[in-house]
């Protein structure tokens, strides 16, 4: 299976916060769907960031690859956590796909009648075609993380990175959401960043922990004994839950969370 994205030694860090990761190797496939887990201020949201390009990594390397060969970019769709939305801002759902095909920031240009078609196509497969002229300020929260999948997928990207896709919605959306990405990624491939560990088993083809360092660990099998190690001063329980595992985080003293820096918005692509 073709590679997408070769991570080699990559340390990276802020001013006030060296090395928020370091020496992390990781390579990520056309047809996967990687977990990343790991403690608050372990690194998850530094190597998101990384990867989008939206920090300069101190050392090591990410290489893009298209078609097995090296390339200088890679088409990467990005679905950011909710709380990042402004939903005061007025745009209409329609807007907010469209702007998943807009290169740089200019998301109020005149759209050719293919593009908007697009738009309806994806709405559709998403279930929200009925909300296409609505307000973003009046959607539910699912409603909202359905429309910014859309604007990660209507590019028909390589990649989709979601962070913390379902922290501001029901249990019941949750679980609609999580298929739909498992259709989704019969086409692209899925990096999913999540703090719910049971959920991720249940999900994913390969998962890793991100904790200044990275445990990475083929197929979703995980032992308790992987997750202690990779964790380390943040011990963690898996417990059944029906034929899903649930994950129980122990007390521990990780209050630190990494630095945030306030971005236009969300980024489609590299």
């Amino acid at each position: 299976m073709n590679k997408l994205i070769e991570i080699k030694d990559l340390t990276v860090g802020y001013e006030n916060k060296p090395n928020v990761l370091r020496d992390i190797n990781l390579s990520i496939y056309q047809d996967d769907f990687l977990g990343i887990i790991g403690p608050n201020g372990g690194g998850k949201t530094t190597l998101l960031r990384a990867i989008l390009g939206l920090i300069k990594p101190q050392s090591g390397s990410i290489t893009f690859f298209d078609k097995g060969e090296k390339a200088a970019s890679l088409n990467i769709g990005y679905l950011p956590q909710i709380n990042q939305i402004d939903k005061k801002f007025p745009i209409s759902v329609s807007e907010v796909i469209l702007s998943g095909l807009t290169p740089g920031s200019n998301i109020f240009r005149r759209y050719r009648s293919e593009e908007r078609k697009k738009v309806k196509e994806v709405a559709e497969r998403l279930g929200i075609e009925e909300l296409l002229r609505r307000a973003i300020g009046e959607l539910s929260g699912g409603q909202l993380q359905r429309v910014l999948l859309g604007r990660a997928i209507v590019d028909n990207p390589k990649l989709i990175i979601l962070d913390e896709p379902s922290t501001y919605v029901d249990k019941l959306f949750e679980t609609n959401f999580y298929k739909l990405l498992g259709d989704i990624n019969k086409e692209i491939a899925v990096m999913l960043v999540s703090h719910d560990v049971g959920t991720i088993i249940s999900l994913v083809k390969n998962i890793a922990c991100v904790n200044q360092g990275l445990h990475y660990h083929p197929g979703s099998d995980i032992s308790q004994e992987w997750l202690s190690n990779a964790y380390e001063s943040c011990p963690i329980e898996i417990l059944g839950h029906g034929s899903l595992p649930h994950r129980v985080l122990l007390e521990h003293d990780h209050l630190e969370h990494e630095p945030h820096h306030a971005e236009s918005g969300p980024h489609a692509h590299n």
